[in-house]
C-alpha cells in the first residue's frame, strides 16, 4: 500500500497543481458554477419545478412574469420556469451522450488508424474525410429528417456528425506517440498491438480530446437547439430549449419573455461550457501554462 502511495505522489501533485490553476481563473470558476447549477437543476427537476413539463394552464396563457409564474407563461399556458428546468434534463443529457459516444468512436478509429498506418490509415481517413466534407449542420439535418422527428433520432444524427473531428485529432497525436521509446519497450516485452494502442498510446494521446469534448458540449447544445427550432428535433409540446424558442417566435413582440428565457438558458449553458473548456485547454496544454 505504501509503495502504491509513493507511485501515486507525482499524479496527485499534478492534479493539485491543475486544480490550483483552474481556481486562479475567475472565468473558469464562473463557468464551473453555472454548469454545476444547470446539473443540479436537471437532477432536482421533479423537486424544484413548480409544474410538470407538459402541464398547461389554458386560462393563464401568455402571462408576464409574476410571483405565481416567475418567468411567465407561454402561449399554451405552460409555466416557462418549470419547462426550462425540465428541458435542462433533455439538453444536458443529449449533449453528454452525443459527445461521449462521438469521443469513443473517434478515439478508437483515430488511434487504430494512426498506429497501424498504411492502407488501414488511408481507408479510415478517407471515410472520415467523406463525413467532414459535408457541413455539419446540413448533414445532421439530412440524417434527422431521414430518421424521423424525435430526440433519439436527433441524438443519433448529431453523434454521426460529431465523431470525425475526434478521429482526426487522435490520429495526429498517435502518429507522434507511436515513435516514442515506451512503445518500443512495450513491443519488446511482448505486448500485442491492441494492448499497446488502448493501454499505452491512447491514454497518452487523450488530453487534447478532453479539451475539445468540453468545448463541444456547448456546441452540441447550440446545434440541437437550432435543429429543434427549425423542426428537426423534439416533437411538438416537448420541454426542450430550442423548441421553446421556436414556439414563442410568433409572440416575440407581444410576449418577449416566451423566447427570452429559454434563449438565455441556451446562452448561459453553452457559455459556461466554453469557459470551462478554455480553462482546461490553458491548464492541460503545457505550452499555455503560465
Amino acid at each position: 500500500m505504501s509503495r502504491l502511495r509513493e507511485d501515486m505522489k507525482p499524479q496527485i501533485k499534478e492534479l493539485r497543481f491543475t486544480l490550483y490553476l483552474l481556481r486562479q481563473s475567475p472565468l473558469v470558476v464562473i463557468g464551473f458554477a453555472l454548469i454545476t447549477a444547470f446539473i443540479l437543476m436537471a437532477i432536482l427537476a421533479p423537486s424544484i419545478a413548480p409544474y410538470g413539463p407538459e402541464e398547461r394552464l389554458p386560462y393563464e396563457a401568455q402571462q408576464p412574469p409574476s410571483w405565481k409564474h416567475l418567468l411567465g407563461t407561454d402561449a399554451y399556458g405552460g409555466d416557462i420556469l418549470s419547462r426550462i428546468i425540465w428541458a435542462s434534463r433533455i439538453d444536458l443529457s443529449m449533449a453528454t451522450t452525443v459527445v461521449a459516444i462521438a469521443v469513443v468512436i473517434g478515439a478508437a478509429i483515430g488511434a487504430v488508424s494512426g498506429f497501424l498506418g498504411g492502407k488501414v490509415d488511408e481507408t479510415m481517413m478517407r471515410i472520415t474525410d467523406v463525413f467532414l466534407a459535408f457541413p455539419a449542420l446540413i448533414l445532421a439535418m439530412v440524417i434527422a429528417a431521414a430518421l424521423g422527428r424525435n430526440l433519439n433520432n436527433l441524438t443519433i444524427a448529431l453523434t454521426i456528425v460529431w465523431w470525425p473531428p475526434y478521429a482526426r485529432i487522435i490520429r495526429g497525436t498517435v502518429l507522434s506517440e507511436r515513435e516514442k521509446l515506451y512503445v518500443e519497450a512495450a513491443r519488446a516485452v511482448g505486448a500485442g498491438t491492441r494492448r499497446i494502442i488502448f493501454r499505452h498510446v491512447l491514454p497518452n494521446s487523450i488530453y487534447p480530446l478532453l479539451v475539445n469534448a468540453t468545448l463541444d458540449l456547448g456546441g452540441v447544445i447550440l446545434t440541437a437547439a437550432g435543429l429543434s427550432f427549425i423542426g428537426f428535433g423534439a416533437g411538438a409540446g416537448v420541454a426542450e430549449w430550442g423548441l421553446m424558442v421556436a414556439d414563442g417566435r410568433n409572440y416575440l413582440y407581444s410576449s418577449p419573455w416566451i423566447v427570452s428565457f429559454p434563449g438565455l438558458a441556451i446562452l448561459l449553458s453553452s457559455l459556461a461550457l466554453n469557459l470551462v473548456g478554455d480553462g482546461l485547454r490553458d491548464v492541460l496544454d503545457p505550452r499555455l501554462r503560465r
